[in-house]
């Protein structure tokens, strides 16, 4: 079963969209045909997704944290989320508000990876986050060809690894198909693909090359993705 999976971005405790990872610029949701709120719990409750993606960009950018909030979207739904996880204090922190942490490569060590794959089994997603296709580290472990880092993941017991095309995030720029069927046939574990998404024709691209899931919210607030298919 293909996964479409809902995402948040949370700032100053709104849900703001986000485009290309320029954070600055980001502005809360506004204009959407599926909720005309930009306050993260209504929006949850009137979509109704299976799964969330959650990004706190607050604790990502050290002005604060959502996690309260994270906390009870989490009773409502199925979470996976991202606070920047930068040591295994803050894979604890995560792991407590979230059903799945994701560490992304932008912020974590693989030796991180490791750890929290052996601490918390099944329950952590990584991010291969990547603009214009080179993957982002700041550890020398991690500074590889995005292929590479696939198949060196493959060791690990992790749960999901999501492509993350921070160049694509808001545009609906559409997707790389040959790459990411590449990557899916490389991985052992499922991939998740996000940045990028226009809408149902690359959804069935995604499901057709072996991908697993798409994280989409562009797409779905401006009813280009029906939302029942995020029920």
């Amino acid at each position: 079963m293909f996964r479409i999976i809902f995402v948040l971005d949370l700032l100053n405790g709104n849900a703001v969209h986000a485009v290309r990872g320029e954070r600055a610029k980001y502005q809360p949701v506004k204009g959407s045909v599926v909720c005309g709120s930009s306050a993260p719990a209504e929006i949850i409750s009137t979509v109704m997704p299976k799964e969330a993606y959650i990004a706190d960009l607050d604790y990502l950018q050290h002005l604060g944290d959502n996690f309260a909030l994270i906390g009870q979207i989490s009773e409502m739904t199925k979470t996976m989320v991202d606070i920047g996880p930068k040591n295994m204090d803050d894979v604890k922190k995560c792991a407590r508000i979230a059903d799945t942490v994701i560490i992304g490569t932008e912020t974590a060590s693989l030796d991180l990876i490791a750890a929290a794959a052996e601490r918390f089994p099944g329950r952590i997603n990584v991010s291969i986050d990547m603009k214009n296709g080179v993957v982002l580290t700041k550890d020398r472990k991690l500074e590889m060809k995005p292929r590479e880092l696939i198949k060196k993941l493959n060791d690990y017991d992790i749960k999901d690894i999501i492509i993350l095309e921070l160049s694509k995030v808001g545009t609906s720029a559409g997707i790389d198909v040959d790459f990411l069927q590449e990557v899916a046939g490389l991985s052992n574990h499922n991939i998740l693909v996000g940045g990028g998404i226009r809408d149902m024709d690359d959804i069935y691209a995604l499901e057709k090359i072996g991908v697993s899931g798409a994280l989409v919210a562009t797409a779905v607030h401006n009813g280009k993705i029906p939302v029942e298919l995020i029920h």
